[in-house]
């Protein structure tokens, strides 16, 4: 919407940024209580709640006629996305072993959601309304939908564990049980605990709370850096380059090609670094800092085709394909350090690099407008410099809980 906001209201990137905060700001809030209601009610409640959020915040988005309605819809967006991927990590750990998890995490976290993102750059700016030509509510219509539909699907087949679900037989139980948890581990795993703050601080060492410091440094980093593909590049393509809607959708989901491409490549080298030199430490590091290094690197390469629209975003392909792998990483070690608060050290770890995504539409549009966007480029790639020295520091051998280590494969 943003080329259309930018054209019709006048609005500046700036101005634009503010609105984008909304989402930011829910985001970051809502994630941790929520994950925790995740971790003590059960996934099936809080994530088919999530999903119908998403799909009102959807629904204003295509119908506000007023900028204090964007900023309310991308409010109801942020608060429906909140603890999203921390449900999900609960769920990879739940009902899947530890020795495919990291490649599971990045086939379904990373590459199924880069290529809903993918989808939305193709389907509703090329398609629904370059090709078809219907207005934004209309299109919009169609995806709150399509939302729809997905939370009854959800809500109808899932279950919170394996054991609940009345198609999971005895053998399948048997493959799964055994090897997803320790048989010692407390009942709160199983969905019948709950998870609190308080509780989670009072089970962390001095050793553990630095090392998921680290961690959170480097989601700060990475998010702030991510915020260029999901946020920008429609703008910057309009007014760059002055594409219209059709060519803007194809151009704008490159990127995010490569970042699906990398969710499944980033789970299985580190699944395969891991399984070969059984050392999960520096197998994660080594794939998460040369993921973040080559990002850097092609970044600045990219600039030299800045002028080139098409070929830009094909480095952009590249960039975000090398960037993304170690997203799965970083999933990879909320899934080793979390125990049974898996879901809430990853809300905690998200929420923290929420402060990243708030941030970023603030930073970006503000050197938009007044240096314009080469520099904008330029700052993502000295992000990715930076998260890439920052998993030296990171070691996923060290657990939140304190004697709740996972018995890792």
């Amino acid at each position: 919407m943003k080329p259309a906001l930018s054209e019709t209201r006048g609005l500046t990137a700036t101005e634009l940024g503010e609105i984008d905060s909304a989402f930011s700001f829910c985001y970051t809030a809502f994630q941790f209580p929520l994950a925790i209601a995740a971790d003590g009610l059960g996934v099936h409640l809080i994530l088919t709640a999530l999903i119908l959020v998403w799909c009102a915040g959807l629904g204003v988005m295509g119908s506000t006629t007023t900028i204090r309605g964007l900023w309310y819809a991308q409010a109801l967006l942020g608060t429906g996305q909140s603890a999203v991927y921390a449900c999900l990590s609960r769920i990879a750990r739940t009902w899947f072993p530890p020795r495919v998890r990291t490649t599971l995490q990045g086939a379904v976290g990373v590459m199924a959601g880069r290529l809903g993102a993918l989808g939305s750059s193709l389907v509703f700016a090329s398609l629904l309304l370059g090709v078809l030509g219907l207005s934004m509510p209309s299109a919009f219509s169609i995806l709150v939908a399509m939302g729809a539909l997905d939370a009854l699907l959800f809500a109808f087949v899932f279950r919170n564990s394996p054991a609940q679900h009345p198609r999971v037989n005895a053998a399948e139980l048997l493959l799964i049980e055994p090897e997803s948890r320790r048989p010692d581990e407390p009942t709160a795993d199983r969905g019948t605990g709950r998870m609190t703050v308080a509780r989670m601080l009072r089970s962390m060492t001095p050793r553990s709370l630095l090392n998921l410091g680290c961690l959170s440094v480097q989601s700060i980093l990475s998010t702030f850096a991510d915020n260029i593909y999901s946020n920008w590049i429609p703008l910057f393509l309009s007014q760059v380059h002055h594409l219209e809607y059709k060519k803007m959708g194809i151009s704008s989901a490159l990127p995010l090609l490569g970042g699906a491409i990398a969710g499944l490549i980033g789970g299985m080298l580190n699944d395969f670094a891991i399984s070969r030199t059984g050392n999960r430490r520096w197998s994660r590091v080594a794939v998460a800092f040369a993921g973040k290094g080559m990002a850097g690197v092609l970044m600045f390469t990219a600039l030299v085709f800045y002028e080139q629209p098409f070929l830009f975003c094909g480095f952009l392909f590249f960039v975000k394909l090398f960037g993304d792998w170690s997203l799965t990483t970083a999933w990879g070690v909320v899934t080793d350090i979390g125990g049974h608060a898996t879901a809430s050290v990853f809300a905690f770890n998200n929420s923290v690099a929420g402060l990243g995504q708030i941030a970023a539409p603030l930073a970006f549009g503000f050197i938009a407008d007044r240096f314009g966007w080469r520099p904008v480029f330029a700052t993502v790639g000295i992000t990715y410099f930076l998260c890439a020295l920052s998993w030296l520091a990171i070691d996923c051998t060290v657990p939140v809980i304190r004697g709740r280590a996972e018995a890792l494969e």
